[in-house]
């Protein structure tokens, strides 16, 4: 099976949704290529000496407005035109001193590459335009396409060696996003570290790049492939332009940011370059990833809710619909870590039954050797000592209690102690000769193989179709040392971080197409593979290993900047939490949770009568309010900052019939007079009932009904006082 990430997303954006409108079209006179959808205008042209050239995007103009650039020219001798121009793909080469989009080297030490336009090709909904150099035999064919509902543009580049000798590939971008002339702009991004992903960071975009990037062989959280740019004085959480963009790739990735000598903000990301070549032999070709990008006139909260609907709609498996809602899910990592057996997970699934949980998963432990994690990753069959019977009584029980039963696992991973090590040690990532460094008490498989791609998804496959599975929670516990790949060709040993990737979707698509009822959860120590790559081929993703309900209020609100809370689980933990020791009521800690995909992991053998009847009730009204949470449009009333952790939140309905309100903080202080909060999203016509989650009286003047407009104008009184305090409401729209 021959699966090309490229093909597999572009493909999938064709599905775009019906109801919008979107048209691609060619400007002959003018040479101008145009691209509209939803409330966007993306133009590029050729210009007279066959440079392809960023010509406008932003809010979409009318289909009689004339579209054109100026004709670039020199600066000075310091700067010739081909560095001035805004390149659409700038090859390396021609004098150009900004970052290029490509890069190559041929055997006979020439570097220099001078993209010009050789044809193109229309589509509905995109084009496809093919660039070939001055004089060498390489072709990049630029692939554009429009969402038709967001107006959010993917882009990515096909480079193709058509001559007779190799080529190297020393930097491939996907693309080049160039924005107006300005000196006001500011860069947003997240950044983070394990147990403290999603971090929002903010800097003026200037002179000298910011560069946003993981040489890590997968995604990391120390930054995130998402952008934003606004404009300073001009943009805000609900105004003001802001263009963002995200790279579907779950490799080593770079984004670079700056202003050009024109004074021009360029974005560019595609492959990390850090310790990159890939060779292309005569006829080989090399498809980037997706990067893809977007407009918003309406502020940051519109830009989320566009890349929310994008992802929803196009990226995630059920492409052109929207994805199954999110099951309650129960963890059975804190009650039990390694120490698993048939009568303790049992126990604990008629526990967590009780509560209306959907879906009962099995964390670490079950299989091979695995006591602790020294021993067992790579093994994946299940511990005869601690299943004597296999896995078929303990499913069985899951389903009678009427869950679907899931699985942890780790198979890009694998201890020195294992039965697969002791086989296979040339199978990890090395380097012939030197330290194999372990992370983890453990070593990464290189997937690049193809036999140890072939051995995984054997592996995989015969868990999955020897027992009923419904659902795996895939983790990846380190990051890359030693990147090598000794059994490759010198030339070819780099290739490593492009293959590795392609092989990982390549298992993940063939397991779905093998077994379509199995859900997939993206996990890397909590937040550290999150990115469109992975979610093109997962079900939902786990943003962070630190569930302190406090700490996840500014995690949720940065992952939910670039990614649909559809696709966050959040799950409800002991107390005090282990991350801080914090010790905070469970009703919190459900508030918390219930901003997305709502799982629970406590400890459930040590919880009184009282926690399972304040679980019942929140679980229940989750699932009231689920489909409106991980479907409907989220507004950011009060974002969380360090210094004051208080969050309030809104997710309304597509329909607008429903609106969940969570209002929570982590402390009051003085007697502070608090605001009425006022909604977002409402229909100012309609009349909404309101009702509190924890089913107690409104109080504070609060009326039963009202319509959206005094909830919008007027808004809802919420008293909080004392700390570790929350409050939520339901609005549910009178007939």
């Amino acid at each position: 099976m021959k699966l090309t990430r490229a093909g597999l997303i572009l493909a999938a954006t064709a599905l775009s949704h019906a109801a919008a409108h979107a048209e691609a079209g060619f400007d002959a006179s003018r040479r101008v290529f145009r691209l509209d959808g939803g409330d966007v205008t993306y133009a590029f042209k050729i210009d007279a000496a066959g440079l392809l050239q960023s010509v406008y995007w932003g809010a979409r103009l009318r289909t009689t407005d004339p579209i054109d650039g100026p004709q670039g020219r020199e600066l000075s001798g310091f700067d010739v035109a081909a560095n001035v121009i805004p390149q659409e793909y700038a090859g390396w080469g021609g004098g150009i001193f900004a970052e290029p989009a490509l890069k190559v080297a041929w055997p006979d030490g020439n570097r220099d590459l001078v993209l010009r336009y050789a044809s193109h090709r229309l589509s509905r909904d995109g084009v496809s335009v093919t660039l070939r150099d001055i004089q060498r035999p390489l072709t990049v064919t630029l692939n554009y396409v429009i969402d038709r509902a967001t107006g959010i543009v993917g882009r990515s580049a096909t480079i193709a060696n058509e001559g007779r000798t190799d080529v190297r590939v020393d930097q491939a971008m996907a693309a080049t996003y160039v924005l107006p002339v300005g000196s006001d702009y500011r860069l947003h991004f997240l950044t983070g570290r394990w147990g403290s992903e999603w971090t929002r960071q903010e800097r003026p975009v200037s002179a000298g790049a910011t560069v946003l990037e993981s040489r890590r062989g997968s995604t990391g959280s120390e930054n995130n492939p998402w952008f934003a740019i606004t404009q300073d004085g001009r943009s805000t959480e609900t105004d003001g332009p802001v263009w963002f963009g995200t790279l579907a790739w779950s490799g080593s990735f770079r984004i670079s940011v700056d202003r050009d000598v024109a004074g021009r903000p360029r974005v560019t990301g595609g492959f990390n370059p850090f310790d990159f070549a890939y060779r292309l032999k005569p006829g080989e070709r090399l498809e980037t990833p997706i990067f893809y990008a977007g407009h918003a006139e309406a502020g940051m909260g519109e830009a989320s809710r566009l890349m929310h609907r994008f992802a929803l709609q196009n990226i995630v498996p059920r492409k052109g619909e929207l994805p199954a809602l999110r099951k309650v899910l129960y963890n059975s990592w804190e009650a039990t870590e390694f120490a698993v057996d048939e009568a303790g997970q049992m126990r604990l699934a008629e526990r967590a039954a009780r509560i209306g949980v959907e879906r009962f998963v099995m964390d670490d432990g079950w299989f091979g050797a695995r006591d602790n994690d020294h021993a067992g990753l790579g093994d994946w069959t299940v511990n005869p000592r601690k299943f004597p019977n296999g896995l078929a009584p303990l499913i069985s029980k899951v389903r009678a209690l009427g869950m679907d039963f899931g699985l942890w696992v780790e198979p890009e991973m694998v201890n020195a102690d294992s039965n697969l090590y002791r086989a296979h040690p040339d199978w990890i990532i090395n380097f012939a000769g030197r330290p194999r460094t372990e992370g983890r008490n453990q070593y990464v498989l290189n997937l690049a193989r193809t036999d140890v791609r072939d051995h995984l998804l054997r592996q995989l496959d015969a868990l999955l179709t020897n027992s009923d599975i419904r659902f795996l929670k895939w983790d990846y516990n380190r990051n890359w040392s030693e990147p090598g790949w000794p059994a490759a060709d010198p030339a070819d040993q780099q290739k490593i971080y492009v293959d590795y990737v392609r092989n990982l979707y390549w298992i993940l698509a063939e397991l779905r197409r093998r077994h379509p009822n199995v859900e997939i959860e993206s996990c890397s120590g909590g937040g550290g593979r999150v990115d469109l790559g992975i979610m093109g081929l997962t079900d939902q993703v786990w943003p962070s290993d630190n569930t302190d309900p406090v700490d996840r209020l500014q995690i949720q609100d940065g992952f939910t900047q670039a990614y649909s809370p559809g696709l966050m689980m959040a799950w409800v933990t002991d107390s005090p939490n282990w991350v801080n020791k914090r010790a905070t009521p469970l009703p919190f800690r459900f508030l918390s949770s219930m901003q997305g995909g709502l799982g629970i992991g406590t400890n459930l053998n040590k919880w009184s009568e009282e926690d399972f009847t304040t679980a019942q009730h929140y679980v229940g009204v989750y699932k009231r309010i689920r489909e409106t949470v991980q479907h409907g449009n989220l507004y950011r009333l009060t974002r969380p900052k360090p210094d004051d952790v208080t969050s309030t939140t809104l997710y309304v309905s597509r329909d607008k019939t429903q609106a969940a309100l969570f209002a929570l903080t982590q402390g009051t202080h003085r007697l502070e007079p608090r605001a009425p909060i006022r909604l977002l999203g409402l229909d100012p016509e309609a009349r909404y009932a309101v009702e509190t989650m924890d089913g107690t009286p409104l109080g504070n003047g609060i009326p039963a009904v009202a319509s959206g407009a005094y909830w919008m104008g007027r808004g809802i009184d919420v008293r909080l006082q004392g700390d570790f305090q929350g409050a939520g409401y339901i609005l549910s729209r009178q007939r």
